[in-house]
């Protein structure tokens, strides 16, 4: 069934990208005609540029192919398949003009390729196979929503890990699972997990794939050996399946590695951080401007709620909190006043939902994410980032520095009011393992596309209020 759906919409995919390649042609032809910026050419009927237009439309399709545009992935950013179809038709647009050129250049025909139509058909290219593409994937996240197209998930694991991802399956729809029940040897079969029931042991798994017509099995028990763990795959396999694995301490260690060499000797390199020499300055500079400009507009914002925060409940408007930085400083981190100026008398603890501590504007200002707002200066200040992972109090960070391998390394960077974590729905009492692996990942790979993108994910979730309480 899942090869079936796969290649349908494979299928779908390359449809949309004809349909589109040959609409921004046409429409970049009739522009050419219309505007006349720079002077118009002499341009012939459009019957002259069809084959012109097929040539742009094989182009295109081939460099989506190698650009592996057409590999269906379960779940992929908006964001990121924008940048995926930029690349794919800048590249071809240059080697349509190309292979134009190498056509028609002594040929009969004699078309002219006015530069400013190849510009049109370049942009519009670009904008209508992206909305193509949405509107493809919606329509898949729609079915999935509601149980069509969805694969027959089976968890192997009943412990925190396991329930875990059947929280994030089951908050993520569009993903396209419908989790069946889970498999472990330690609960009895017959009880429910969350509401989803245990259906065996590991021994069992081949029967219950093909039982439950099982497509997926992901392994949610990282205390596994290597050993055990192969042969719960060789069990997966025997019913040919997809099967993932929750990574372990080890892969939170080395979360990217790369083989090289020491004279012939293999050797594997642990990445190392990304932000260095002029990518600092660069950083640095988008934080100054960014964190400056939103300031001067947000002020008048900012002194409306911090008098309404005065009138709401006794106390100071704003709270300043110690937090580790970069390189472990300390410094002081500022908020909007969301809890009661008592709420720590009994100690530091993480914020949960519904929590009695948080005052009535609180709530609302803490769901809508108004209480970051005062660590603009901060950002401005230099102790922060826009991005980056998010800081935690001196306690919290002695802590996870002695349980939490590599924890210390997400210190290599500015903390950010946002981060890459946060942007997937790890915030507030979620597992600090987790968090880390993420902090980490932007941490040896962080550019500034993904900065960007982690913005616009923010922006995007304070808008939905998703995740933020």
């Amino acid at each position: 069934m899942r090869r079936k759906t796969d290649a349908l919409y494979t299928i779908l995919l390359v449809l949309n990208d004809i349909a589109m390649v040959a609409v921004a042609f046409y429409l970049a032809y009739g522009l050419r005609r219309v505007v006349a910026v720079p002077p118009p050419v002499n341009i012939g009927p459009y019957r002259d540029y069809l084959v012109m237009m097929i040539v742009q439309v094989v182009t295109m399709l081939t460099v989506y192919f190698f650009s592996r545009l057409y590999d269906v992935k379960r779940s992929i950013p908006w964001l990121d398949e924008f940048y995926r179809i930029f690349a794919a038709t800048s590249i071809g647009t240059i080697v349509t003009i190309a292979v134009t050129t190498f056509l028609f250049k002594n040929s009969r025909l004699q078309v002219d390729f006015p530069r400013v139509m190849v510009i049109y058909a370049w942009v519009l290219t670009v904008f209508l196979v992206a909305v193509g593409r949405s509107m493809l994937a919606w329509l898949r996240n729609w079915l999935r929503k509601r149980g069509i197209w969805a694969d027959r998930l089976l968890i192997v694991g009943t412990g925190d890990v396991g329930r875990m991802i059947l929280q994030k399956v089951r908050q993520s729809p569009r993903l396209g699972y419908r989790v069946v029940g889970f498999v472990d040897g330690e609960t009895e079969p017959g009880q429910q997990i969350m509401g989803i029931p245990v259906l065996g042991a590991v021994d069992d798994l081949p029967d219950l794939i093909t039982e439950h017509g099982i497509e997926e099995v992901i392994i949610g028990r990282s205390e596994l050996t290597h050993q055990e763990a192969l042969a719960i795959i060789s069990r997966c396999e025997q019913g040919q399946v997809g099967v993932k694995i929750f990574p372990d301490l080890f892969q939170i260690i080395v979360t990217d590695l790369s083989i090289g060499d020491l004279g012939g000797l293999p050797l594997l390199s642990v990445r190392d951080v990304a932000l260095r020499g002029w990518k600092l300055t660069l950083k640095r500079s988008v934080d100054l401007v960014g964190s400056g400009l939103a300031l001067v507009f947000l002020s008048p914002i900012l002194m409306l709620v911090a008098a309404a925060i005065k009138l709401d409940s006794p106390g100071a408007a704003f709270y300043a909190q110690e937090r580790m930085g970069l390189d472990a400083r300390p410094f002081w981190c500022l908020k909007f006043r969301s809890m009661r100026t008592d709420a720590e008398q009994d100690g530091p603890g993480w914020t949960k939902e519904g929590d009695p501590r948080v005052t009535r504007l609180g709530r609302f200002i803490r769901r809508s994410s108004i209480d970051e707002l005062p660590q603009l200066i901060n950002v401005f200040m230099g102790e922060m980032s826009l991005v980056g992972p998010r800081p935690e109090r001196p306690e919290f960070v002695e802590d996870f520095s002695r349980s939490i391998p590599r924890y210390f390394e997400r210190h290599r960077v500015r903390s950010g009011i946002t981060g890459w974590a946060q942007v997937n729905g790890l915030r507030g009492d979620t597992p600090i393992e987790e968090r880390t692996r993420y902090d980490l990942f932007y941490v040896e790979n962080w550019s500034l596309a993904f900065d960007l993108k982690i913005r616009w994910l923010t922006l995007r979730a304070v808008i939905s209020r998703d995740q933020a309480y």
